[in-house]
């Protein structure tokens, strides 16, 4: 059976002196390509040219829209940044934004990854917490210090869902580097998993072949829970 492509997003810096290079340069973690192409994918970097969108998913099976150092524009769930730690990239969400939404149209599996899972809520009309220590009551430490290869909290998965049907456990210890969380569930999203403060860690869409957001970061795979998950998206985009 041939590889299903899948296709990432990248995250772009601008360039200066003592950086990687003087001029804007585009970065992704070895480890998302690594998770994709261990569970029998073939990664292909995409780069943010809004008017290849269509181009772009002419030629893959799947979509991860990844994490990064940044924030979705407050402004596309209409509210202005409320705390200094809002930060955005205005040319990548447009295109992560644009991927999503005619992927969705296409019914292409979609996986979500931190920033990106927030972004898939984003699409469907859904809300964000802008900064977790400001605006949620007792939160758990959610921008861990330690290794991302070990976990930081538990988080508990909601039954009868898709992640739980993937993961087969209603329980799980999950990395997290994140100051932004999921407010309010875009339309028709439903939540399958939860920190044990509250914050929402997972959301998923039942009307689609394979619409799922993660709150960590699985690709660092420090449990089989995060393998399953990766197993089950590039199955899911090897499926007719």
């Amino acid at each position: 059976m041939k590889e299903p492509v899948i296709g990432l997003t990248l995250d772009w810096r601008d360039g200066g002196e003592g950086k990687y290079s003087r001029y804007p340069w585009y970065a992704l973690r070895e480890n998302y390509s690594t998770a994709v192409a261990d569970a029998g994918g073939l990664p292909l970097f995409l780069p943010f040219h809004l008017d290849h969108v269509d181009d772009y998913l002419d030629r893959v099976d799947g979509v991860i829209v990844t994490g990064g150092d940044f924030d979705v524009d407050p402004t596309l769930y209409g509210e202005k940044p409320s705390h200094d730690r809002v930060t955005t990239l205005p040319h990548r969400t447009a295109f992560e934004h644009a991927l999503v939404r005619k992927a969705l149209e296409r019914n292409m599996p979609i996986l979500g990854i931190c920033g990106g899972h927030q972004l898939i809520n984003v699409v469907f009309g859904g809300s964000l917490i802008q900064h977790i220590p400001a605006d949620w009551e007792n939160p758990i430490e959610h921008e861990q210090t330690h290794s991302r290869h070990e976990s930081s909290h538990s988080v508990e998965i909601a039954e009868g869902t898709l992640l739980n049907k993937i993961v087969g456990t209603t329980h799980a210890e999950v990395n997290s580097v994140h100051h932004q969380a999921i407010k309010v569930p875009g339309e028709g999203v439903i939540i399958n998993a939860r920190a044990p403060d509250g914050i929402i860690e997972g959301i998923e869409h039942p009307g689609y072949k394979f619409c799922l957001g993660i709150q960590w970061h699985p690709e660092f795979i420090i449990s089989d829970v995060d393998q399953r998950i990766f197993d089950a998206f590039i199955k899911a985009a090897a499926a007719p």
